[in-house]
């Protein structure tokens, strides 16, 4: 039997097309011939008809049809389904033979090509005796005919061809060949489709008729036959629904038959195979679940049906390809469009069919251990003469007939493992693509153990340590230690030295799950790699395997020039544990930089190593942090003399290093960027284990964590003892400044003003124990602040001068020469601040010192900040309002109008103020009434005290609207009850223009007047009229002038209210028959 016996028939797994034949194409020389044949087939869009075309000769031989059978009374069916039967109705039995002919309605010799073509209609019929295949005529003609019913030759002639061919006019068409083939082609494909569906159609019935003639006893297997026959003629004629149906009906029937061991076999290919058909129609009509369910189904009914135990594999097998086969169809249903989730996808199909093939080759590999003494005989008594069986899943033996040899052939053929690779690469994409990490990282490992099974140790490698990058970081030490296992045979196996290396540390460190013995064995293995010798084999490998393993070994022991290797252990959990750490964050330059270095290991012997250097990120300390000892290859496992580079087992070995840091690197950062241990000698192999950064390795930092959460629990530890998970990794350090024994004290009296020249002495005092050099002083605003500020503050050392803007904000490098021990100097700064607000100062002293460190001289550059803050406040603040000469507050003022500007001046600073004098500086458009002069010469002023002073001042040029008519008013201080008081308004014209002015006075209660109550005046330009009241007060107090009332004709938008700002509206009134000092009546 062929290795391939369990792939699924390609005529079972394509979609059925209708076939239709095509006769009388010369598709090789005839180019007509050739475009409809390439219209017919090149670029089909989904939207055409499903069928299937071939090109054919007229003398083609077709299937010779069977004679039909009219009783099954003694009839016995020899298997279900013959393996040509689907091929036959794909492929040779056309449903439909289309002849071509060239042929015009108006050819000369219409009569002998008419009787040519009935000659080749005939031929094909007799070709296709016994069939009910559709024959049918197409005309390929040069004219476009013309519409039916217009052309009458065409129309009799066509029934002549109908007549002379014997066919239906049904059957007959016309293709012209013009610009639209495509067209006419797409049509005739229509046509085609028709009498295709006719065919399976009348091929259903015929099938179906044969039902009556069966009978349950002993036509069982053409119950099955037939279902599937019409449930195949269904899917041809494009019926799914209905073939579906029929199917299911097939894979219930084919169950119910009676098993044996001689047609076990076949009863479970065809169920697969209907099977097979069931679950792509469900994905075809997009019912995933019922697939599924089918699947389930189908598998739960044929998992028992095994038959004979020493064919126990080919039931694996088959169950191998029932679930490939399975999940080849989910994954195509997914390609189109269906969506698919983490919990059921392709993958776990896959995943179960490499279970089967994986249980095959074990079952494979046992069976044929037993008939080792046993070789196949050679001709093979099994191969037909066609090479194929008659029906799908029959043997080529007889029953009864079993040849002893049979089993051991197809068990041979069952030992290769590309299929289960293959089937577990399929299963691992699935599983990547939908973000299941640890399956795919599960199958990855059965992919390499299957490798190293087919002695690719290579690939199985590659694999292995893939996977085991996630093992190490999700801690399954159980299953990295199984993994490494297999991974140290293959490298054992390919005598890779520096795998077989790494593989054993991590095997005989603290992640490994082995026994102690194992451990020792593969750490002596280890030590005799690094002595250049051959190590022992490791277990479960084959013999012939184990001595070509031992001739690689001993070759690699001769190559010269490959015996150092360094391996990057930062991501592995090695037999060494290394942590380095400085003993602080920081160290002053003048104190020497202390590393500590802490190594143990977990391996069940002690280890001895030659070298230990720690790389830093500044290369000239490097050569300051080296321990080496060189030792001899056979003490790497003795506890020799040399105990200081000997690492006992859960024993923490500590390695101090000091250096002292240079002063350039003074502020810098120096970080521990390697730390490197050399195993074994120069007469052998050296192996480096290099750790990046501070030590540590995959399983480190969740063991801090775990250490960390059980730090309470912890026992006091003796100190000679070091607990190895306290001891934290720190791999970098700050080299700072030596600490400053200066004093810096600031001498000021906040807060400053304004402008003005504020003063701040600095005292540096020494306090070393040497003479201070080179002492600079930089001194002013503090850098790093809003540019304003920088802008509007100078600095200066000379008091007696003003500061302006080109004085600089900060002052660098004041020289102040070198300080005696005890010696004190003092700087006076002065600062001008422009704005107010709150401004840092930075004073930063800095100095050269000599001093001695371990024996080194160095010279230490200190410094040492302060900072103030001060605040600038204005020194006093000005206010002024205007007021009328009544000191009436005004929101404006007017041409040639006088009106009072009142100043007041208000202290802000905390300490009186001594105000010299004052100026007050006029706009051109503002005149002074009398002489301005400084109203504050010589005044002190206090905090929160207030100096007032009133300015007599008139303006011009401001709003003009309230002066083209001014009225002055004349009236007494005061007047008394029943006495006349006379009242004078004087009225100017302020314009060019003659103005109308219209005056009344309006009534008042308090008084009584004489004089024009309405009156129109015309005063000339800058003209002046004066008019006469008497009035006669009538009660006492306060009282309200009568209200006079002024109109300018010429300007009405000038209200009167305008007009009458000026005019007194009250006036006080003596009480009649009082006589009291008229002095006092005026100031009140």
């Amino acid at each position: 039997m062929s290795p391939t016996q369990w792939d699924l028939p390609p005529e079972l797994c394509c979609r059925p097309m209708a076939f239709v034949a095509l006769t009388g194409l010369d598709v090789t020389y005839n180019a007509i011939h050739r475009a409809i044949w390439d219209a017919f087939c090149a670029n089909r869009r989904a939207d055409r008809v499903p069928i299937s075309f071939k090109v054919l000769p007229g003398d083609h031989e077709y299937p010779k049809c069977r004679t039909k059978r009219t009783s099954y009374e003694w009839y016995i069916p020899k298997g279900i389904l013959k393996t040509g039967w689907m091929n036959k109705h794909l492929n040779l039995v056309p449903a439909l033979l289309v002849l071509f002919y060239e042929l015009d309605w108006d050819d000369a010799v219409w009569k002998e090509k008419q009787s040519e073509c009935a000659t080749k209609v005939e031929i094909v019929r007799t070709s296709l005796q016994g069939r009910n295949t559709k024959v049918a005529v197409v005309l390929i003609q040069k004219k476009t005919p013309l519409p039916p019913g217009e052309d009458l030759v065409a129309s009799e002639r066509a029934a002549s061809l109908c007549n002379a061919c014997d066919l239906s006019g049904k059957s007959l068409f016309v293709l012209p060949h013009t610009d639209h083939l495509v067209g006419y082609i797409i049509r005739l494909e229509n046509a085609f489709y028709e009498h295709a569906q006719t065919y399976y159609y009348t091929e259903i019935r015929r099938v179906k008729s044969h039902k009556e003639f069966l009978n349950k006893t002993t036509h069982q297997l053409l119950f099955v036959r037939h279902q599937f026959k019409i449930a195949f003629f269904s899917e041809l004629k494009q019926d799914t629904q209905n073939s579906l149906k029929y199917y299911r009906t097939a894979y219930s029937l084919v169950h119910e038959l009676r098993t044996h061991e001689t047609n076990m076999l076949e009863i479970k290919t065809m169920a697969g195979f209907i099977n097979y058909k069931i679950c792509r129609l469900c994905f075809q009509h997009n019912t995933p679940l019922d697939a599924i369910a089918q699947f389930r189904k189908h598998i739960d009914l044929c998992k028992k049906k095994i038959g004979s135990a020493e064919l126990a594999f080919e039931h694996t097998a088959w169950m191998s390809k029932q679930f490939q086969s399975f999940g080849d169809l989910f994954d195509e249903a997914i390609k189109l469009g269906l969506t698919a989730i983490q919990t059921q996808n392709p993958g776990f199909y896959y995943q179960q069919a490499a279970y089967y093939a994986q249980e095959r080759k074990q079952q494979a590999t046992h069976l044929c251990a037993h008939e080792a003494s046993v070789s196949y005989p050679t001709p093979d008594h099994l191969e037909t003469p066609s090479g194929a069986l008659d029906f799908y899943g029959q043997r080529a033996w007889r029953q009864g007939h079993q040849s002893e040899y049979a089993h051991l052939n197809t068990a041979l053929s069952a030992l290769k493992v590309e299929l289960i690779i293959a089937l577990l690469s399929n299963a691992v994409a699935q599983f990547k693509k939908y973000k299941c990490p640890r399956m795919k990282s599960h199958l990855m490992v059965q992919m390499g153990e299957e490798y190293n099974h087919a002695k690719d140790y290579t690939k199985a490698l590659k694999l292995l340590d893939y996977v085991m990058c996630d093992y190490r970081t999700e801690r399954w030490w159980s299953l990295l230690t199984s993994i490494l296992s297999t991974a140290l045979r293959c490298s054992y196996l390919m005598a890779h030295v520096k795998d077989y290396i790494t593989y054993s540390m991590e095997l005989v460190g603290r992640a490994s799950t082995l026994r102690e013995e194992q451990k020792s064995r593969i750490e002596k293995n280890l030590i005799k790699v690094l002595m250049n010798e051959v190590p022992e084999a490791e277990p479960d490998c084959d013999q012939a395997s184990a001595k070509a393993a031992q001739a690689l070994w001993s070759d690699r022991m001769s190559l010269a020039g490959s015996n150092e290797f360094t391996i990057e252990v930062q991501d592995y959990v090695p037999f060494v544990q290394c942590k380095a750490k400085f003993l602080s964050p920081s160290f002053h330059v003048d104190d020497p930089v202390q590393l500590h270095v802490y190594l143990r290991a977990d391996c069940p012997h002690p280890v001895r190593f030659s070298k230990l250097c720690v790389s830093l990120s500044n290369q000239e300390y490097n050569q300051l942090c080296v321990v080496e000892e060189p030792c001899k290859s056979q003490e790497i496992l003795e506890a020799s003399s040399q105990e200081n580079m000997c690492l006992v087992p859960g024993k923490t070995r500590i390695y101090s290093f000091k250096f002292v840091a240079k002063t350039e690197d003074v502020g810098k950062k120096i970080e521990i960027t390697a730390v490197d241990l050399m195993l074994g000698s120069d007469n052998g192999r050296c192996v480096f284990l290099n750790w990046r950064g501070g030590g540590g390795d995959a399983a480190s930092s969740h063991e801090a964590l775990l250490a960390a959460r059980s730090f309470k629990s912890r026992g006091r530890v003796p100190e000679q003892h070091v607990e190895w998970d306290t001891v934290s990794i720190q791999a970098s350090t700050m080299i700072i400044s030596r600490i400053p024994k200066i004093s810096v004290q600031l001498s000021h009296e906040p807060p400053a003003l304004n402008n003005e020249m504020y003063r701040i002495t600095v005292s540096i005092q020494s306090n070393e124990e040497t003479v201070t050099k080179d002492v600079k002083l930089t001194a002013g605003l503090k850098p790093g602040q809003d540019a304003n500020l920088t802008q509007s503050t100078h600095v200066t050392l000379n008091g007696l001068e003003m500061c302006d803007e080109s004085h600089p904000a900060l002052l660098p490098d004041i020289a102040i020469g070198d300080l005696q021990p005890g010696e004190k100097v003092e700087k006076c700064l002065y600062v001008r601040c422009v704005t107010p607000g709150a401004r840092i100062f930075l004073f930063h002293v800095a100095y050269a010192l000599s001093t001695k460190v371990e024996g080194k001289d160095i010279t230490c550059r200190c410094h040492k900040d302060e900072t103030v803050t001060i605040e600038t406040v204005v020194p006093f603040e000005v206010a002024v309002k205007f007021l009328s000469t009544k000191f009436e507050h005004l929101d404006r003022v007017y041409v040639d109008i006088p009106f009072l500007l009142m100043t007041d001046i208000l202290s802000a600073s905390p300490w009186p103020l001594h105000l010299v004098t004052s100026q007050l500086q006029l706009a051109p458009t503002m005149a002074a009434m009398d002489q301005p002069q400084s109203q504050v010469e010589q005044v002190e002023s206090k905090n929160n005290e207030y100096v007032c002073f009133p300015v007599f001042l008139a303006h011009s040029d401001v709003d003009n609207n309230g002066s083209l008519c001014l009225v002055v008013t004349e009236l007494p201080s005061f007047g008394r009850v029943r006495e006349s008081m006379p009242v004078r308004y004087h009225i100017q014209n302020r314009t060019g223009l003659v103005q109308d002015v219209e005056m009344s006075v309006e009534p008042s209660d308090a008084f009584m007047f004489s004089g024009l109550k309405q009156v129109r005046l015309r005063i000339l330009p800058g003209a002046e009229q004066e008019m006469l009241y008497n009035f006669y007060p009538l009660m006492a107090g306060y009282q309200n002038l009568p209200q006079l009332n002024i109109g300018l004709l010429r300007f009405p938008a000038v209200s009167g209210q305008l007009l009458r700002r000026f005019l007194p509206s009250r006036i006080f009134v003596k009480p009649q028959g009082r006589q009291a000092d008229d002095a006092s009546i005026a100031a009140a």
